[in-house]
């Protein structure tokens, strides 16, 4: 068979016939014919139209409003070898002055210093969370914790 415009065939499954609706209650689409009850909808020419097809645009501009920021936030971590890094021997560790050294973002409501690295110099933190090694660290530095 050769290839010409008039022997040209689609493939298999690729074309399906229109499926017939309300021909009857036998076809399982009687009655109502898949319209549903009565209304503007069961009638020819009652869908909502174009009403909402510029509406759409507007509703894909506006961001959409997703998740929730939990009220039980956790506290930014700072390690011992950001304290080595950033801080002089004496110097007071508050939040503020974490903050100064941007060690955390300014929005942060609280810090803990975990004792992850070294610290050699004599520091003095206060209101700031330290886990277990991080104030034996500080205090065997010659530092303390209030």
């Amino acid at each position: 068979m050769t290839l010409v415009i008039h022997n040209l065939r689609p493939a298999v499954g690729s074309k399906h016939s229109k499926k017939r609706v309300g021909r009857g209650n036998a076809s399982g689409h009687g009655t109502y014919s898949t319209r549903g009850g009565k209304g503007q909808t069961a009638r020819s020419g009652g869908s909502r139209g174009l009403k909402f097809k510029g509406f759409k645009a507007q509703m894909q501009a506006t961001p959409k409003l997703a998740g929730f920021r939990s009220l039980n936030t956790k506290p930014d971590e700072i390690y011992l070898s950001d304290l080595e890094e950033k801080f002089n021997d004496g110097d007071k560790v508050t939040l503020e002055t974490v903050r100064e050294k941007k060690l955390i973002k300014t929005r942060v409501a609280a810090v803990k210093i975990l004792g992850t690295g070294k610290l050699t110099k004599k520091l003095v933190v206060e209101n700031i969370k330290c886990t277990k090694s991080a104030t034996e660290a500080i205090k065997k530095a010659g530092g303390e914790v209030k």
